[in-house]
């Protein structure tokens, strides 16, 4: 439980429902609230500054400016003390009652820069409190460095001293607290805001654990909520959980969350931004199967894992009632709805999650939460955070299947975030080949293909980086040679020349000139385009190109942008003739390859020309009769050494239908 409780108050109803809660949890731990105030002198300096030029003529002397200076800052500091004096006068009357231990503390500054620095290293500035009583100011930090009160002279007006403005701070008080205790709002709330602030800013730089408070629900008896995620941050959260509805006579609701529609989403998304040829060329729909066998499959068990530690965990919290759900949706989304249904007097959340990148300050999920859910909050901080404090279950002492080295090797192709999945989704395929009995089988290359094959498609071999990696190398090298070829220029908000120019260099003297842009000329790709076609698989990126540059051809265009990308896309969509454009590139390549081929003498099925069929069939023409050239060549209804394209296209339209 918490002994060290620092709490900000400005007088408003959640500064007051957060006391309520500081004094709830100290009478129960024995603890201690440092009541705090920040006020901001500086502040008030620079305003007093911009305001001078319209004061009266007789006061815009230097010398006079200078003295209303300096009683001007000691005077309207001495004010601001009172005022954060009398906040606190109100703290200390509760805190008398209920018997706990009070500091009062001011500190000067911008208000959320001296929290977080209070918070987490007893840093903040204390500054020097001025004209106050000496038994007063002892209940204060700093307390015994007094300042002189704003003095009087004989004519009644205030005198101007000299203060020396190191003098004005006593230092810090180098306190270690446990916990902050907030309100979700502050004086100046408004009907739309979800977090004061202040509050928003200092979640983002305290290191130790929060409570945002937003009503007036005691925790005695009530229900507590807490979301876990297999990171030791999330088993942090749930062990303070645990402590709080033990001490509180409450239950505790656990949840693990996870999103099978991100993945679909993603795809989607993906899907959208390639062309309607291109789309197909990835199957989306086995991938989607592939994320409903595997991915999601995967997601589940590690949720089941997760909720199966917290109870372990619960296990040394006997006497708390504990309930246990599996939420499917976006986290923070499905959460909250949880809520609604719990009605939680306190949901704890950690401040960060299993997938925590290096030098965030707070995780998206807990961001939402905190921001939406309408009851109070504890987020669990990153001080004290120790891998080995996640609980230990049957499952983690089972060891996976022996790999094979060059096995091994391969798996480790597949991206970190879905590793475990893909080599757990091997081992199971293996075992259910196998069976149990006998010695553990091990996974070798053999094994490795055979699951390979049937987890996942041809291309998704080779885009997720787990086909044969001379295959990968190959197909990367190639890709990137053919993208050196694309000239990008320009911005999409570029204006559009009313003569299009291109520059010219003379192969024999390097001269550069400038001429009218010709049909034949390169497409040019703007820097937005260009950037949305990397988003393209490298692999897969050369067709996409070419997709979209036929498009623009066809259509008198010589500067791809994104908008010249989105209607290529819908044109294809609504058409459905991409398939056999793209057949009649490939039958337009065949063909050239053929008549070469002739020339030289070679078979008409030589090793380039294998090369070549091997390559459509990689890229997963469906509907294209060069992934069965080899069976079907003599039912070939186009003779390319002679065809005209015309023809050609009547005939591969005639052998689609």
């Amino acid at each position: 439980m918490y002994r060290e409780i620092f709490v900000p108050v400005d007088n408003s109803q959640h500064s007051d429902w957060a006391v309520d809660r500081a004094l709830e949890m100290c009478r129960k731990s024995g603890g201690r609230i440092t009541g705090n105030h920040v006020y901001a002198a500086r502040l008030h300096d620079v305003r007093f500054r911009q305001l001078e030029t319209g004061l009266p003529a007789q006061f815009q002397t230097p010398d006079e400016i200078k003295k209303q200076r300096k009683i001007h800052d000691k005077l309207i500091e001495k004010g601001l003390q009172l005022i954060a004096d009398s906040f606190l006068d109100q703290l200390g009357k509760r805190c008398e009652a209920a018997g706990v231990a009070l500091t009062r503390q001011l500190l000067e500054g911008i208000n959320y820069e001296e929290i977080v620095n209070e918070v987490n290293r007893g840093a903040g500035r204390l500054p020097g409190l001025i004209g106050f009583d000496p038994n007063r100011a002892a209940g204060y930090d700093g307390g015994d460095k007094v300042r002189s009160d704003v003095k009087l002279g004989e004519n009644g007006r205030l005198i101007a001293e000299d203060e020396d403005a190191a003098a004005r701070l006593v230092g810090s008080s180098g306190r270690q607290y446990d916990l902050l205790a907030v309100g979700a709002h502050g004086l100046g709330r408004q009907q739309f805001s979800q977090l004061g602030g202040v509050v928003a800013r200092v979640l983002r730089g305290v290191e130790k654990d929060v409570l945002i408070v937003r009503d007036d629900r005691a925790f005695e008896g009530g229900r507590f909520l807490v979301c876990v995620d297999g990171s030791s941050y999330s088993y942090k959260a749930m062990r303070a959980a645990l402590e709080l509805a033990q001490e509180f006579g409450g239950s505790l609701y656990v949840c693990s969350a996870f999103d099978v529609e991100y993945h679909h989403v993603v795809f989607n998304n993906i899907k959208d931004v390639l062309s309607y040829q291109a789309s197909k060329v990835f199957k989306f729909e086995e991938q989607e199967e592939l994320h409903n066998n595997i991915i999601d499959k995967g997601l589940l068990k590690l949720c089941q894992a997760n909720l199966k530690r917290a109870e372990v965990m619960a296990q040394q919290f006997p006497d708390v009632p504990i309930k246990t759900q599996i939420l499917i949706g976006k986290p923070f989304q499905v959460i909250m709805q949880w809520a609604e249904e719990v009605k939680p007097s306190l949901m704890v959340l950690s401040r960060h999650g299993a997938h925590r990148v290096e030098g965030t300050q707070l995780g998206s999920q807990a961001e939402n939460l905190v921001r939406l859910v309408p009851c109070s909050t504890l987020l669990t901080g990153t001080v004290g955070i120790r891998p080995e404090d996640i609980p230990w279950i049957e499952e983690d002492g089972q060891a996976g299947l022996p790999w094979a080295p060059d096995a091994e090797v391969r798996i480790l192709r597949v991206p970190p975030f879905a590793q475990g999945i893909a080599r757990r989704a091997v081992e199971e395929y293996v075992l259910e080949n196998v069976g149990n009995a006998g010695p553990p089988p091990m996974v070798t290359n053999k094994w490795l293909d055979e699951a390979i094959r049937k987890l996942l498609p041809t291309h998704m071999q080779l885009i997720m980086g787990i086909g044969n990696a001379e295959e990968i190398a190959l197909a990367e090298v190639k890709a990137t040679e053919q993208m050196k070829a694309t000239k990008v220029q320009g911005s999409d908000a570029d204006p559009v020349p009313a003569v299009p120019m291109i520059e010219t260099k003379c192969p024999v003297t390097g001269n550069v000139s400038t001429r009218e842009r010709v049909a034949t000329d390169p497409i040019v790709w703007t820097q937005e385009g260009w950037q949305r076609l990397q988003l393209v698989p490298l692999i897969a990126r050369p067709l996409a190109r070419n997709t979209v540059e036929r498009f623009a051809r066809n259509h008198d265009i010589w500067r791809v942008t994104t908008h010249v990308m989105d209607d290529n896309k819908q044109a294809m969509i609504e058409a459905d003739e991409f398939d056999i454009d793209t057949m009649m590139v490939m039958f337009t390549e065949l063909r050239a390859k053929q008549i070469r081929a002739e020339a030289e003498g070679k078979d008409a099925l030589s090793p380039e020309m294998r090369a070549f069929i091997e390559e459509a069939k990689a890229q997963g023409i469906t509907r294209c009769p060069i992934r069965d050239i080899e069976e079907k060549m003599d039912k070939c209804p186009v003779d390319m050494k002679a065809v005209t394209p015309e023809d050609a296209k009547r005939a591969v339209e005639k052998l689609l239908q």
